[in-house]
This record gives C-alpha cells, sequence and structure tokens, in this order.
C-alpha cells in the first residue's frame, strides 16, 4: 500500500513538474535602434517567470557574441494571470538603463512585453516572436 502511495505521488508530482507554461522559452526582441535584438530565455524562478539574455545580434543577425549584458535578467518577479496574460514583473531596458513595472501577453508565437510608469498609464512596449 506504502509503494502504491508513493508511486501515484510521484507520478503526480512528475507530472506538475513537467507542465511548462506556454510562455516559457527562448524569445526574440524586436531590433532596436541600431536594428540588434536579443534572445531572452523566459523560464521560472521561484513562483514567478524571469527573462535572462541569452545572446544578442547585429542588425545583418550575426551573433556578436561579446555583449556586455549576456546572462542578465532582463525580466523578474512576472506572475501567471491566466489566460495568456502576465503582470507584477519588471523589465530592463538596455537602451535606456532603466527599469519599469511590467506585463505580458502571449498570443499564438506572438509575446507583447510592455514597461510601464506613472502608474501603468504611460507604457513602452515590444512584440517578440519565438524562436524555434
Amino acid at each position: 500500500m506504502k509503494k502504491t502511495l508513493l508511486a501515484a505521488a510521484l507520478a503526480v508530482f512528475g507530472a506538475g513538474a513537467a507542465m511548462a507554461d506556454p510562455v516559457e522559452g527562448l524569445w526574440k526582441t524586436a531590433p532596436g535602434d541600431t536594428g540588434g535584438y536579443l534572445h531572452v530565455q523566459i523560464s521560472k524562478c521561484g513562483a514567478a517567470l524571469c527573462g535572462t539574455i541569452k545572446d544578442a545580434f547585429d542588425a545583418k543577425g550575426a551573433n556578436t557574441g561579446t555583449y556586455e549584458h549576456l546572462g542578465k535578467k532582463m525580466i523578474w518577479d512576472m506572475q501567471v494571470d491566466g489566460k495568456g496574460y502576465y503582470s507584477g514583473g519588471k523589465i530592463w531596458a538596455p537602451d535606456a538603463d532603466k527599469t519599469y513595472k511590467s506585463k505580458m501577453s502571449l498570443s499564438g508565437s506572438k509575446l507583447t512585453v510592455k514597461g510601464c510608469v506613472a502608474g501603468g498609464m504611460i507604457c513602452r512596449g515590444q512584440d517578440w516572436k519565438r524562436v524555434n
């Protein structure tokens, strides 16, 4: 009986651990002012979601390999609201070196990411594409 309960508990725990949020994965940011873009890996970090800069590319799509912010968190404390909506997090904008309150929405392979100030009244955002 104990073995059966243990096996059932492990199966439930394993299934829950294997279920990833649909937003988890690698995302390509919109091009910046110079045409360059980043790849950001979104994954769980504790009870929230975080995004870490994995790669940087120039306007021609060449991997720069030397981007000073590789490995830096760009998104943190993002909470799942459900049905493709996320809020309560922070986003760091490397081009401005500023941190904003953030929210995101997922629609298929497009992630709309926004950073907001003034109580959410003024927002700046981008549409990111999932990297396959």
